[in-house]
Order: structure tokens, then C-alpha cells, then sequence
């Protein structure tokens, strides 16, 4: 069985067609990425699967199960994390407390716990700051934990979303262009963190991309969305090469 079913997906804003008859299969631990032009619908995807958005027509199922018309912190206890394409951090908020807050949705005690500090309450507390604080050192951002986030670099910040992310124990990541704004520093930092992220937890990524170096490096199968539509899936080289692909892209050079 897929981690996450797609099938004849639809949307409509009004009168425009957003997405078209999407399909999609991700098996576990499997990178796929998810390419084309801007506006081509590639965050409405990732909204709808999230359930920020409700699909027109279709069908999503994660493990199996229908997801659709479930709120988006349900689909997240599910199993479904994601990042933004847009950063959304708490500005003055620590590292840590971002990524122990995210944890939350795991903890188990009740208010009577918190109100009295019992054992189970302390115990699970500090469960969850052991949790954050590994997942900061995989990302390589422990030195970070106590820093408020308005005072860290974009690159940095980027990573505090990763964890946060992984702080809810996803089965699949979904990353919506995680290197947005970077520099080739930072990109090629980004690039080892997901490969080590990959490596050790064993979860599926779906990535949206436009630098295709990145994208080609990471993933396993490519699809390239062109007004809502589908025009292309495959390997990194079968879509290098494809020629509806580059002329998804107007024959400009595309972004490295």
C-alpha cells in the first residue's frame, strides 16, 4: 500500500481551474519532487493534500485512510508534516520552544497534570525537550536552542522549520521550497540536511522545487505541473531531458 494516494484530484477557485485530474503515489521513504513555472499549482497541491484546502473531485489517502475533509492539525497527528514556502516562525520565540511547542500534539497528560506538575507531566516535558533538542542537533542547529529566531540568519531559520516539522513525528515531510532565498552556502547546507534527514529518520519527503539542480540530486521520481496539469513524470534524467519540459520553461535557462 502507498504512504499517500492520490487520484483524479481537481480543484476549482470560482471559475478557474487550479488543478487538473492530479495523481500521486508515495511509497515509504521515497523523495519525489514536484516542479513547473510559477503559478503553475504547485502550493494549492500541497494545500489540498493538507487539507487547507477542500478538493473539487478526488480522492487522498494517507496509509490508506481518507484525509479529506479533515482539519489540517489532524492530518499532521496523521503522519503528514510540512514546511512553508513563506517562513512561519514566532519572531521571538527560541529555537527550542518552537520545536518543544510543536511537540505538544504528542503529549498525553491532562490539565489536572499541568496544573499540579505531576510526575507524568515533568516526565513527558522533558521527553519532549530530549526529542527537540535531538532533532536540532540533526539539523545542525543545536548551537541555536536558546536564541530567539528574529536574530538568526534566513538559512538558519529555515532549518528551526524543518525541525518543527519533525517534531510531529511525520511518516512523510513535505517541503515547499525549502531553499527559497538562499545563497549556494545555504543550499548546499539544506542539501545535506535533508540527505541526512532522509537517512536517519527513513521518512518519505515530497519536495517543491525550482532550483533543479537541487531537485535532480535529491529525488527518486519528478513530476512537472504546468497550469494545474501534469505534462511530465519520471527519473531526474527522463525529465532533464524531456522536451515538453523545457518548453514548460519557455527555453530559458532553467534556475541552478
Amino acid at each position: 500500500m502507498p504512504l499517500l494516494q492520490i487520484e483524479h484530484m481537481t480543484h476549482d477557485f470560482g471559475g478557474l481551474r487550479a488543478v487538473h485530474d492530479y495523481n500521486l503515489s508515495i511509497e515509504p521513504g521515497q523523495i519525489r519532487g514536484l516542479i513547473g513555472p510559477n503559478g503553475a499549482g504547485k502550493t494549492t497541491i500541497f494545500n489540498l493534500i493538507t487539507g487547507i484546502y477542500t478538493p473539487t473531485e478526488g480522492k487522498i489517502s494517507l496509509e490508506g485512510k481518507n484525509i479529506i475533509g479533515l482539519e489540517p492539525h489532524v492530518i499532521a497527528s496523521m503522519g503528514l508534516g510540512r514546511t512553508f514556502q513563506n517562513l512561519r516562525l514566532w519572531r521571538h520565540m527560541t529555537v527550542l520552544e518552537h520545536v518543544t511547542l510543536a511537540r505538544y500534539s504528542k503529549l498525553t497528560y491532562g490539565l489536572l497534570d499541568a496544573f499540579f506538575g505531576t510526575a507524568k507531566c515533568q516526565r513527558q516535558e522533558a521527553e519532549s525537550r530530549k526529542i527537540a533538542r535531538d532533532l536540532l542537533k540533526l539539523l545542525g542547529i543545536l548551537q541555536f536552542a536558546d536564541q530567539v529566531i528574529v536574530n538568526l540568519p534566513y538559512g538558519v531559520q529555515r532549518r528551526v522549520e524543518m525541525a518543527r516539522a519533525l517534531a510531529t513525528e511525520p511518516k512523510i515531510l513535505f517541503l515547499d521550497e525549502p531553499t527559497a532565498g538562499m545563497n549556494t552556502e545555504e543550499l548546499a547546507q539544506m542539501m545535506e540536511t535533508i540527505r541526512q534527514v532522509h537517512s536517519e529518520l527513513g521518512l518519505a519527503i515530497f519536495l517543491i522545487e525550482h532550483r533543479m539542480k537541487f531537485v535532480m540530486e535529491l529525488c527518486d521520481i519528478i513530476q512537472t505541473l504546468v497550469f494545474g496539469e501534469v505534462i511530465a513524470e519520471g527519473t531526474p534524467d527522463e525529465i532533464q531531458n524531456n522536451p515538453d519540459v523545457i518548453e514548460a520553461y519557455l527555453g530559458k535557462e532553467i534556475e541552478t
